[in-house]
Order: structure tokens, then C-alpha cells, then sequence
């Protein structure tokens, strides 16, 4: 029987958000056991914010809710892919489709932004 290894990295564990149509990256957030347990049982993605030190779930502000399709783990048990369906435009809280929108580019890098909503309406 797997079972997650919260321990190893203090309590919390990577959680890479994937497209389950495109296999896009949208996003990587943290999760402790609580916020696993929460995104298993409401079909939600839930996760752990280590800059405001509290539970949120994805899109409860935007309304760019993430609904889980398939959850994994590695053969580590330290790590989650969770792929989704993505309802809203998009899971950045920049407005961009996916957090990964910054790309290096001939020794720097380079944004590809291409907001799909304004940040400053949608968080006030």
C-alpha cells in the first residue's frame, strides 16, 4: 500500500496542476495532507499557501475552478500530478492560461503574456 510521504519536505508536498485534455502544466502549488484529503473528497483542487499560511482553494476568488479528473504520484510518494479540467479562462492568478508563461530565450528570459483576464478586476 503508497502512502504519501508528507514528512520529507516538511509537511507539504509538490502538486503539478495538468490539463487533462492537453497535458498542459497550468500551475505548481504545495499540499498537506489536509488539502489532499479536501481535493479528494470535493473533487476541487485544495492547497496549502506558504506565503499567506492558509487552505484555499483554486478559483474561489476568480471563479476558475479546477475540476479533478486524475490524481497520481510518484514512485517517491512525495509528489502529485492532479489533471484537471479547467473551468474559466485560466489558472494563473496573472490572468495568463498557465503559471508557466515566462520562458529563456537567448540568455535571459522572456514573458509570453497573454492575460486572458485583468488581475486587478477579478482580485480586489
Amino acid at each position: 500500500m503508497i502512502k504519501l510521504d508528507f514528512e520529507k519536505m516538511g509537511g507539504l508536498i509538490p502538486a503539478v496542476i495538468q490539463d487533462c485534455e492537453t497535458n498542459e502544466v497550468l500551475m505548481v502549488a504545495f499540499m498537506d495532507e489536509k488539502t489532499l484529503n479536501l481535493t479528494l473528497e470535493t473533487g476541487k483542487t485544495w492547497f496549502f499557501s506558504r506565503s499567506r499560511n492558509k487552505y484555499w482553494m483554486k478559483g474561489e476568488e476568480s471563479g476558475n475552478t479546477q475540476d479533478v479528473q486524475e490524481v497520481l504520484t510518484d514512485c517517491d510518494a512525495d509528489t502529485v500530478v492532479i489533471k484537471v479540467r479547467q473551468n474559466g479562462p485560466a489558472a494563473c492568478h496573472t490572468g495568463n492560461r498557465s503559471c508557466f508563461y515566462v520562458k529563456w530565450e537567448d540568455g535571459k528570459w522572456v514573458e509570453h503574456s497573454n492575460p486572458l483576464f485583468d488581475p486587478a478586476q477579478v482580485y480586489k
